[in-house]
């Protein structure tokens, strides 16, 4: 396969899958978000409504911007599973690669726009949230195999990754931090192993 090709493809699919969620946005500010079809936002985009479903389960995640695949994320995600260094430290870069991938500071502030305006979308945001971290411990698991209790111990790696994460993104957007994402999350991983190294009295 011609790798630019490809590459260009790739690219073509992007901007089809950001002009949808742009839209989504758009007409969710404009009539809530009840207040049009996922035709109406085909129409509005430009493509069928077989096409949207190519991209997003729902339109909820038209809204999010979360895609139906990625094939880059599907990528680091295969590259983690096969690896075979330290598991907390594997998982790290891939959550860091993953920001890096899909930059989600860019697309806060819109974000946060509709989700303020719409607040019935705080639940789909959470369960949205809540199928990343399954889809995470799925992973864990399967590079992990039939380790004792490896479900229980996937499930808070996730977990606890997860509100480093959300410490560090709360860094950048609401104390302007100059720091790289994975530098804050890497001093937050520090700081959450000299706490669980400490032992009672």
């Amino acid at each position: 396969m011609d790798r630019n090709a490809d590459s260009t493809r790739e690219q073509r699919k992007r901007k089809t899958a950001r002009a949808l969620t742009e839209a989504a946005r758009r007409l969710t500010a404009e009539h809530g978000f009840a207040g049009f079809t996922i035709e109406q936002l085909c129409a509005d985009a430009g493509v069928s409504r077989r096409t949207f479903f190519n991209y997003f389960e729902s339109k909820e995640n038209a809204v999010f911007g979360v895609t139906a695949v990625d094939p880059r994320q599907e990528a680091l995600e295969r590259e983690f599973v096969g690896a075979d260094g330290e598991l907390l430290d594997d998982f790290i870069r891939l959550t860091i690669d993953r920001f890096a991938l899909l930059n989600p500071l860019e697309d806060a502030p819109a974000l946060f726009a509709v989700i303020e305006q719409e607040p019935r979308l705080i639940r789909a945001a959470f369960d949205q949230l809540a199928a990343n971290e399954r889809r995470d411990v799925d992973l864990i698991v399967e590079r992990s195999g039939d380790a004792p209790d490896v479900a229980l111990q996937a499930e808070v790696m996730v977990h606890t990754v997860g509100a480093l994460v959300r410490l560090s993104m709360d860094q950048l957007l609401h104390h302007h931090s100059g720091e790289a994402f994975g530098d804050l999350v890497a001093r937050r991983l520090d700081a959450a192993r000299t706490v669980f190294a400490q032992k009672a009295d």
